[in-house]
């Protein structure tokens, strides 16, 4: 079983305004990993709290994967690619070609996606879209793939 963390980020969500969708439809995903959701959480789209937590979680929790969902998009509160490039050591751009190439199967928005992937230490975080839809057919497309990735960082046999 993978360890993995569920960020979801979101003004309205963090301030309860609005209903977890997406966060609840990713941590039902992770189980076809196999994953198992070590820690979820809700923050709002600030760029330093985005940072603040992807590095606690990649240094001290020490999942396999982080999945964020949310702020992704072309809203002047979209931050979380930007803030995920200052954390990751390594990116891995093949995760979110991936996503939208897929993606772009089902809905031509999917090209709007800036979602990112990479490596900080042993963990792997990727960026899925903040809606339930997006959420879901993003990870669907990469779930299959992500162990092999996941068992080269843990340096196991692959």
């Amino acid at each position: 079983m993978y360890k993995v963390v569920v960020l979801t980020i979101s003004d309205k969500c963090s301030k309860g305004q609005r209903e977890d969708k997406s966060g609840a439809i990713v941590r039902e995903l992770v189980k076809n990993l196999p994953g198992i959701v070590v820690k979820y959480e809700v923050i709002p789209d600030e760029p330093a709290m985005i940072k603040d937590k992807l590095i606690h979680y990649c240094d001290d929790l020490k999942p396999d994967l982080v999945l964020t969902d949310g702020g992704t998009g072309f809203t002047a509160r979209d931050f979380t690619p930007e803030a995920t490039r200052e954390v990751i050591e390594r990116e891995v751009p093949g995760i979110p070609e991936a996503m939208r190439t897929e993606c772009l199967k089902l809905t031509k928005r999917a090209m709007l996606s800036r979602a990112v992937a990479g490596i900080r230490g042993k963990t792997l975080i990727v960026n899925l879209p903040g809606s339930s839809r997006g959420a879901k057919e993003s990870l669907e497309a990469i779930l299959e793939g992500l162990p092999h990735g996941l068992d080269m960082l843990a340096e196991k046999e692959h």
